[in-house]
């Protein structure tokens, strides 16, 4: 894929993140909507693993809710990318290492 390529992506789906994500529904996604119905949304509660960085998709200390949301849309497109770049360079690296191990 060329560097051109991925920057566009890069962008559209910033462009995406901080315009859309403050309109997004404040309702209940399907699983949360399903537990709730049920009665077994409480368990679901409880001290999560690791703390979200961006809890509730809202950037803690910004007032403006709208705000926090597009910000909290552009930190998740940066770290999903980072992460991905990241793997995939891991992974080009294994893969060239074991290739160069095949030929010694």
């Amino acid at each position: 894929m060329k560097t051109r390529e991925i920057i566009f992506g890069i962008l559209a789906a910033l462009v995406l993140a901080v315009f859309l994500s403050p309109f997004a529904s404040e309702h209940p996604d399907g699983l949360e909507r399903v537990a709730e119905d049920h009665g077994f949304i409480e368990r679901g509660e409880g001290e999560p693993a690791v703390d979200a960085p961006v809890p509730d998709y809202v950037v803690p200390g910004v007032k403006n809710e709208k705000m926090a949301t597009a910000l909290a849309g552009a930190l998740g497109v940066v770290i999903v990318f980072a992460a991905g770049y990241g793997a995939a360079r891991l992974l080009v690296r294994s893969a060239k290492s074991g290739r160069a191990q095949k030929r010694g």
